[in-house]
């Protein structure tokens, strides 16, 4: 950052700054004579998130930015000063740090105000004091709209991302990673020995028919509908995954497995009755409809850990399979 030089600084230059649009004639040149000047080259920073100030700084021309350091380690940008903005007024006004950091856009002049300038100001001319206060006020709770705003995007993008770790992309169920991490917490500490956990495993009938058929567009729309049934037909607590391509799975908490089947059950019998429409010829559509087997095993009539509950589930699931599809089979 270039220093700042003296000298007599233009009151008109401060007529374009929202800051001194309440102040006349004689108090523009009042103010003017506590204005200092700086230049700054583009990509200088101005001053660091962090750092105690003792100035407020007001953008004469070109622009700056404001940026904080978000919790994945990146900076964000969270509003962009132009011409006429001001900055850094809390380090005069409350003595704080600063809560941004700011940093050229491209080659910028800056006015700056003291705090001692800034006190003397106020307790010496009280009304340009009170004047300048309640532009202040009003600028700022601009900026505090606009850095809202910025600070949801940052946390819906943080959301999405996070959905995009546990879930499935097409589905919206969760995915294998997510379950097995959820499956393995109750089996913490002999858990499930007091509350039951039951797994279903589900694999689609004969879906690379559909695909042979109808394309990959078809078995898509087949998954979709899948995770839309599973869904309907759990509850809220229950973890709904896509494992893989036409595999699936349900964690049934608090749930033995008498309870478990009664749940598959009503999903093999949700999907048998679903029609799916799918695209056909040009714009019109066909039905198609899809069947499940599916294999439950529960903890801890059949399982004392994470890897045995999936293993007798998936062979429960075979089972079903070899015994003509579209049915549900329990452990042994």
């Amino acid at each position: 950052m270039s220093p700042a030089h003296s000298g007599i600084v233009p009151p008109e230059l401060l007529t374009s700054s929202s800051l001194f649009k309440g102040l006349d004639e004689r108090e523009l040149k009042l103010v003017s004579a506590s204005l200092t000047r700086r230049v700054v080259k583009r990509g200088g920073i101005i001053y660091q998130e962090g750092d105690a100030g003792e100035e407020m700084y007001i953008l004469v021309s070109g622009s700056a930015e404001a940026w904080i350091q978000s919790s994945d380690g990146k900076p964000h940008q969270l509003f962009e000063v132009k011409p006429g903005g001001f900055f850094g007024e809390m380090s005069i006004i409350a003595d704080e740090k600063h809560p941004t950091t700011l940093t050229a856009a491209d080659d910028l002049e800056l006015l700056i105000l003291k705090r001692a300038d800034f006190h003397r100001i106020v307790f010496e001319h009280a009304l340009v004091g009170i004047k300048i206060l309640r532009a202040m006020i009003a600028v700022q709770n601009t900026q505090l709209e606009q850095s809202s705003r910025q600070l949801g995007d940052l946390m819906r993008w943080g959301a999405t991302a996070q959905q995009r770790v546990i879930c499935d992309e097409l589905t919206g169920l969760y995915n294998r990673r997510f379950l097995q991490q959820t499956a393995a917490e109750h089996f913490k500490d002999g858990a499930v020995r007091l509350r039951p956990l039951s797994l279903l495993m589900l694999d689609l009938d004969k879906i690379h028919l559909i695909n042979d058929r109808y394309g990959t567009r078809a078995g898509d729309l087949v998954f979709i509908a899948t995770g839309e049934e599973l869904r309907s037909v759990t509850r809220p607590s229950d973890i709904c995954a896509r494992l893989s391509g036409d595999e699936f799975a349900v964690l049934l908490p608090d749930t033995n497995a008498e309870g478990a089947s009664i749940v598959a059950e009503r999903i093999r019998s949700a999907l048998e009755q679903r029609k799916i429409p799918i695209p056909s010829h040009g714009t019109s559509k066909t039905d198609i409809m899809v069947s499940t087997s599916i294999g439950i095993s529960s903890a801890p009539l059949h399982a004392d850990s994470w890897t045995n509950l999936y293993r007798t589930a998936d062979n429960a699931l075979l089972r079903s399979k070899n015994l003509g599809r579209n049915r549900v089979e329990v452990a042994q």
